[in-house]
Parts: structure tokens; sequence; C-alpha cells
């Protein structure tokens, strides 16, 4: 996935303003590239996992639709771990043709965000380009 800089700095900033809890949200693409960004409730209100908000589902699937794009992305953040899907975020990754995009907190105080494709179960890292 390609995303623009602004873009990516909204993500960062947004899981740096939930800490510790896990932030989530989700990404509109155009093909591979990133147009919007919509930031989502962690209705989890932890640091071990996230549960995005139905609410937010509907509301960022609207307006997905009204601007005729593609959900691309989902992101959340891990305070605690490493950047790498959890077996829980791999049991509930319903979304095959979307990237997972997790931004790791936990390692100092630069962001470490990788990219994955989570498909019946198996993960395989992507190339996440920031523009």
């Amino acid at each position: 996935m390609e995303i623009p800089q602004a873009l990516y700095d909204r993500m960062v900033t947004h899981a740096r303003a939930e800490a510790p809890d896990e932030c989530c949200g989700m990404i509109g693409t155009r093909g591979a590239v990133a147009v919007s960004l919509y930031e989502a409730e962690n209705t989890a209100h932890t640091p071990l996992r996230y549960e995005l908000s139905s609410r937010d589902q509907l509301r960022i699937q609207k307006a997905l639709d009204a601007a005729d794009l593609e959900l691309g992305g989902i992101y959340h953040s891990h305070t605690r771990s490493a950047p790498y899907p959890s077996q829980t975020d791999i049991n509930l990754a319903f979304y095959p043709g979307a990237v997972y995009i997790i931004i790791g907190l936990a390692t100092g105080p630069e962001a470490d965000v990788r990219a994955y494709r989570i498909v019946d179960g198996q993960v395989r890292e992507e190339p996440l380009v920031v523009r």
C-alpha cells in the first residue's frame, strides 16, 4: 500500500493520543493508494486489543461508498508489544482484501509501523510506502 505522509502522520498521532490503549481505524483506497483515513473508537478501551465500534464501522462504510473508495486498510496500535499480528488479530481478520497496519509504540519514541495481509489465518508482511 502507498500512503501519503499526511495520512501516515495522522495514523501515528492517533495511536499516540489513545495510548496506553490501542487505537483503531480504517483507510479508504483507490487501487493500492490510500486517500482517506477514518479514526474509530476502540470500544474495548484497553491496551490488549481493539474492537472497532459498530457505529463507526457503519459511518465509515457509508463514507467509503459515498466517495467511491475501497476499504483498503484497517489499522490499530500495539502499545505493549511488537507490531506483528497477535492471535486475536489473526482470528478477527475478516477482510482478506484489506491490508492490516499495526503501529508499534512499545520500542521507543519512534513508531514502528508495519503492514500485513491476513488471509485464512496466514500472515504475510506487505510493503508500506510512505510518500
